[in-house]
């Protein structure tokens, strides 16, 4: 398995296939507005749709990074990437987050595959594309935990999964 076979086989795992931790599509199924909209106790925590945000902006900035396209953001911050486009009864607003999540992430392994090795080493502003794409594949890995915690906490995370 060469470098890009491996990056390919971490992204879809970090979405769609189950590995050492559940892929985020999982994390995410079967969650609501409401749910996505519960907050745990504690000025730190952030919501599910929060942290959906969150991962989205940064998936869709290295899409357009990718592209060579205008990336158009009102985030000043890593804070202002964490704001959900809807209210906590605004159903349709959240399945439109979670449809655009599963779209940039599956846009983004079709341009991953589409790059030569040669493109996958070359810079992005800091580091290479190999490298920011891995760095998101943890990023989602990490944030997918905190998913389940929060449906832990509430009492949605099976008991019991296959």
């Amino acid at each position: 398995m060469d470098v890009k076979e491996l990056l390919l086989q971490e992204w879809r795992w970090t979405y769609d296939e189950e590995d050492w931790y559940p892929p985020l599509r999982a994390a995410l199924a079967g969650v609501d507005a409401k749910e996505a909209s519960w907050r745990a106790d504690g000025a730190a925590a952030n919501t599910i749709w929060e942290t959906v945000s969150h991962l989205l902006y940064y998936k869709e900035r290295f899409l357009h990074r990718l592209s060579g396209t205008e990336f158009v953001s009102d985030a000043q911050s890593n804070e202002d990437t964490f704001i959900p486009q809807g209210s906590s009864d605004d159903e349709e607003a959240w399945k439109r987050t979670v449809q655009r999540l599963e779209e940039v992430h599956h846009l983004l392994y079709e341009k991953l595959g589409s790059l030569t090795m040669e493109e996958l080493q070359q810079p992005l502003p800091q580091v290479s594309v190999q490298q920011s794409a891995m760095s998101l594949v943890m990023h989602d890995a990490f944030h997918t935990g905190q998913i389940v915690q929060l449906r832990k906490l509430r009492g949605t995370w099976p008991a019991q999964r296959s």
